[in-house]
């Protein structure tokens, strides 16, 4: 019997929390998370890493959600392509489109942050520091005022993961900067399990090896294809 060989492309805040569980035999590649503020970019980068990935492994395994449209249109080059069926990966640190759903109900206007997203400096703070360096401070007050109207409460995920105390505290400076209400809700694993060992059910898109995925994967009832 054949081995199959399974390979990881995440970005950086999902690989975060994918390490903890990743056997030693399955490979990854992080890809930058810059690229999330390309789409298009991000489309190309995903496609040029799947390609090659194809090569060796019989699966491929995407840390990204739909991500603003990235991976509609990715082909399943030489290999069965595997794909949480969530918007972004906040659905994924909180463990279902469900939970996530959940917190929308509570207070659509929410910012979120992980140690993930604090470590790869994606954070409010980080944003007006660098809006600060270009346009300066009044103007950058403004911006951030424009950006975060509608937004009222800062959540940080609690995903478990080590020295949490310093995130947290992180996470409660950027609320205190910006107005907003500061909570701390916990994270759950469960769908990045699944996404790394299964099953692979209506929680994922699944394309066989010459499909592409398409949004009406992403939202229609059916989306493993066969």
């Amino acid at each position: 019997m054949v081995e199959q060989k399974t390979k990881i492309i995440a970005c950086a805040t999902v690989i975060e929390e994918m390490l903890p569980l990743l056997p030693p035999d399955i490979g990854y590649e992080v890809l930058d998370f810059g690229l999330h503020l390309r789409p298009q970019s991000l489309k190309k980068a995903l496609q040029d890493a799947i390609d090659k990935a194809g090569e060796e492994a019989d699966t491929v395994i995407l840390g990204y959600g739909l991500c603003s449209m990235a991976v509609v249109g990715l082909t399943a080059t030489n290999c069965t392509l595997v794909v949480p069926r969530v918007d972004d990966c906040i659905a994924i640190f909180l463990g279902s489109c469900a939970a996530y759903n959940e917190q929308v109900r509570q207070e659509p206007g929410t910012y979120y942050l992980t140690k993930g997203w604090i470590e790869v400096g994606d954070t409010l703070l980080d944003e007006y520091n660098r809006t600060v360096e270009q346009f300066g401070e009044e103007q950058a007050r403004r911006i951030m005022g424009i950006m975060l109207k509608n937004y009222k409460r800062l959540v940080y995920i609690d995903t478990g993961a080590q020295d949490q105390a310093r995130y947290q505290a992180y996470a409660r400076r950027v609320a205190e900067q910006f107005s907003l209400r500061y909570e701390e809700i916990a994270g759950s694993n469960d769908l990045v399990k699944k996404t790394l060992f299964g099953p692979w059910n209506s929680d994922f898109v699944v394309a066989a090896p010459g499909q592409t995925i398409t949004y009406l994967d992403f939202k229609a009832a059916a989306h493993v294809r066969g």
